[in-house]
């Protein structure tokens, strides 16, 4: 007799190298990193399973934070990288990492991230609650965050007076309600310019408004 159990209807991707994963429910809904770590730190948690806190990057959304927080747990930032997430957890002691991108360390079963691993994890994550990947998978509301990118060819825009001074009156605009966050990537010539808040619009015309300070301070440079 074959049972089909539909609680676990979800769908599962593997990046090429297989260390990272990202999964939809049942719905066609994609749950990130962030919602796993969610999950599992949840769980680990009711089960005195966790170590500490969680470990994510600088990337991971302000949702995740304040859930976290509510559940009397510490979420500790990191640079964006999964050996920093590593390191952080080394130092730290604790099991449980990892990226918004889907890259979730678990060090009770491997040294790194392991995208088949964290999936069985988070399927046995939603068949111990009892409820559909869709349910199980929502355990905090992302606050709207906004990625956009600027290229540029030499120097360091971040250092322009112009640039400074748009950073400085958007966090002024967040006020203390979200997030603001500008680095050079780490593999390309660009500058990433990520916010989040509470205010979608808002938050979004934050992301453009700096992109576009950037924009003419590259440009200014040659």
């Amino acid at each position: 007799q074959l049972v089909i159990d539909h609680q676990l209807d979800v769908g599962i991707a593997l990046d090429g190298d297989a260390d990272r994963v990202v999964i939809c429910d049942e719905k066609g809904q994609l749950m990130d990193g962030d919602q796993m770590l969610a999950m599992i730190a949840t769980n680990w948690k009711q089960r005195n399973k966790l170590s500490g806190g969680v470990v994510a990057t600088q990337m991971s959304n302000l949702g995740l934070e304040r859930y976290l927080n509510g559940l009397g747990l510490e979420l500790a930032r990191t640079k964006v990288g999964d050996r920093y997430v590593v390191e952080a957890m080394r130092e730290k002691g604790w099991n449980l990492g990892g990226e918004q991108s889907g890259h979730i360390v678990m060090t009770d079963y491997a040294t790194t991230g392991d995208g088949l691993i964290a999936a069985l994890q988070v399927l046995a994550v939603i068949k111990d609650s009892g409820r559909p990947a869709s349910e199980a998978s929502r355990l905090f509301t992302p606050l709207p965050q906004y990625l956009q990118n600027v290229r540029y060819r030499d120097g360091d825009p971040l250092a322009n007076d112009n640039v400074k001074s748009a950073i400085a009156a958007a966090e002024s605009k967040l006020n203390g309600k979200g997030r603001l966050l500008l680095r050079k990537s780490g593999t390309e010539p660009l500058i990433r310019v990520m916010a989040e808040g509470e205010d979608a619009e808002q938050t979004r015309m934050i992301v453009a408004g700096l992109c576009d300070v950037i924009q003419k301070a590259v440009d200014a440079a040659g």
